[in-house]
């Protein structure tokens, strides 16, 4: 029996899309499951070891299976796949919102059905090449090289192409689309040779198949706004999908509150924003001696800034946000401007490429005074040049030369991940260090000293240990109870002499919404045993303790 002509060719084209597209579908499942519960290692880990543990299990059920009809078995595991694989996001998504308590029978039923599919889509084809007389060497070259080159092409465009453009609910439809696709040429050759000779069966599966997946394709960024708002109290507003986060914003116009969540979380709520971000800027911003130079880590909302621009003093700002569409976003998104106060109303957004950066656009800040010129239109007054870099925080102060700070402001998510954990590192704070002017002061969002106190703790520890004198403080923030901050720098002072200086002042050289000199002496005040504890956890980049800290004994008070 000669081999057929052009199966070879076909064959190896489904083993390349059964690459390409295994792997993508493990990426989503794992994405989706750290959108909703947060630290990505772990949920990738998990997800893709249940998947290949699974590959593992149909490799020997496959084992016990006949050679008979193997075409139609072929058919079978290809629908199963495109139709798990394509809606499983949705319902993952659909029974957190609607059966949390029952979500990890869900979200598992997918992640072990899918792994145990795409185990058995490799010993089909090695069958049905294996039947059609295809030597051993060509079968192993069909079967592992174009696995494998599936893979890698697979994984390039889900992080430079798909993540970029599509919602993970719609590029679960284009790769199950996709790799249907190949499966289907592949069924409609076997149809062309006479090696099916019942189509019924096959024609209308495949019909079947193609009207689910379009439909899903259709509709599946209108179910996903049903199905997500499950997941917030107020109407949803606005939401995207970046390559780096998942980013809702609400609105409840009863009580005019706008909160902005970043992968489920809550970043700030309109209703105490203003208190947050007080505690975070004005007392750094009154104690450091020099502020021509502030920078900003984090803090792409625009918040911080808004609160920096009030000192006429600042020359330069400098804002680092790894994730450009968040800036972008504050920027030109109605309910993030009016909050912002218009941050970035005048500064041109540049994307900087995460391998260097050699250059940036700049433009001056500019404020509208009282005065107006001869034309009658309003006078303006220069503020301070804003420079905006879209880069990981870690690598932007790495490559600095020679630059140095008067003032740091670090408004990062909690650390709640390895990958956020890595900018509360000695290794960090050391670098930071060394671009800090002779009299610098940073100031730190902390997490809460109550409800995660080993992890605010341990942020202390960690500023310590890279030669940093530190200073904690706290106010109550009601969206997320009390919430903490530390102040730090190099200069010989001690925090008794800090705090000592900020008590001699009697009022806020610039208009604040909340704090008063009394309520920022009062934040430094904590009871009995708040600032004692038996673990005394240096965070580094190599041992990030501070992850097991915040994940295994944060939120855990009654």
């Amino acid at each position: 029996m000669s081999t057929p002509r052009y199966l070879p060719v076909l064959l190896a084209f489904c083993m390349f899309s059964t690459g390409a597209s295994g792997l993508v579908n493990e990426y989503v499942l794992a994405t989706i499951t750290t959108y909703i519960l947060g630290n990505s290692i772990e949920q990738f880990s998990i997800v893709i070891a249940c998947m290949m543990f699974m590959m593992g299990v149909s490799g020997f059920v496959q084992s016990k299976m006949s050679d008979d009809n193997l075409i139609y078995k072929f058919i079978t595991v290809e629908v199963l796949m495109a139709l798990l694989g394509g809606f499983a996001p949705l319902v993952i998504y659909t029974a957190y919102g609607y059966m949390e308590d029952h979500f990890y029978l869900v979200h598992y039923f997918f992640v072990l059905a899918i792994g145990f599919l795409i185990g058995f889509e490799i010993p089909i084809v090695m069958r049905i090449i294996e039947q059609n007389k295809i030597n051993l060497k060509t079968n192993l070259t069909l079967v592992y090289a174009m696995d494998y080159i599936g893979a890698f092409i697979g994984a390039l465009i889900w992080v430079n192409y798909l993540l970029k453009h599509y919602p993970l609910t719609e590029i679960s439809f284009i790769v199950a689309g996709f790799n249907f696709f190949v499966a289907l040429l592949t069924i409609l050759y076997f149809m062309y040779t006479q090696v099916i000779k019942h189509r019924f069966i096959p024609i209308s599966a495949a019909a079947l198949t193609i009207t689910a997946l379009v439909a899903g394709v259709l509709n599946n960024r209108e179910l996903s706004n049903l199905f997500e708002q499950q997941f917030y109290e107020d109407p949803i507003v606005f939401k995207t999908t970046t390559k780096y986060q998942h980013l809702v914003i609400t609105e409840n116009k009863s009580i005019d509150d706008i909160r902005l969540y970043i992968n489920g979380n809550t970043q700030f709520s309109s209703l105490d924003e203003k208190r947050y971000h007080d505690l975070l800027v004005h007392p750094v911003m009154t104690l450091s001696p020099n502020i021509k130079h502030v920078l900003i880590l984090g803090g792409g909302d625009g918040l911080a800034l808004r609160e920096v621009l009030k000192y006429q003093g600042v020359e330069s700002i400098t804002l680092v946000d790894l994730d450009p569409e968040m800036v972008k976003i504050a920027s030109r998104n109605d309910y993030l401007r009016k909050l912002n106060n218009d941050a970035f109303k005048d500064a041109r957004l540049f994307v900087q490429d995460a391998e260097g950066i050699e250059s940036v656009n700049v433009k001056g800040l500019y404020m509208e005074t009282n005065n107006a010129t001869k034309e009658g239109i309003a006078d303006t007054q220069w503020v301070a040049s804003l420079h905006i870099y879209n880069i990981d925080a870690d690598l932007f102060i790495k490559k600095q030369a020679n630059k140095l700070w008067d003032v740091v402001i670090i408004d990062f998510p909690d650390p709640s991940s390895v990958e956020l954990s890595k900018l509360y590192s000695k290794q960090f704070y050391r670098h930071l260090k060394q671009h800090m002017s002779p009299y610098a002061y940073v100031a730190i969002q902390s997490t809460s000293p109550y409800h995660a106190k080993e992890a605010f703790l341990t942020i202390g520890h960690t500023l310590e240990a890279a030669g940093l004198s530190s200073l904690p403080y706290r106010q109550n923030v009601p969206s997320f109870g009390d919430w903490g901050y530390y102040l730090a720098w190099k200069n010989p002072s001690t925090p008794d002499t800090v705090k000592a200086t900020l008590a001699n002042l009697t009022e806020f050289p610039v208009s604040t919404d909340f704090i008063t000199p009394e309520l920022m002496m009062a934040s430094f005040a904590f009871g009995k045993g708040e600032l004692t504890s038996e673990s005394h956890c240096i965070n580094t980049i190599m041992q990030p303790c501070l992850v097991t800290q915040y994940l295994d004994y944060s939120w855990k008070v009654e």
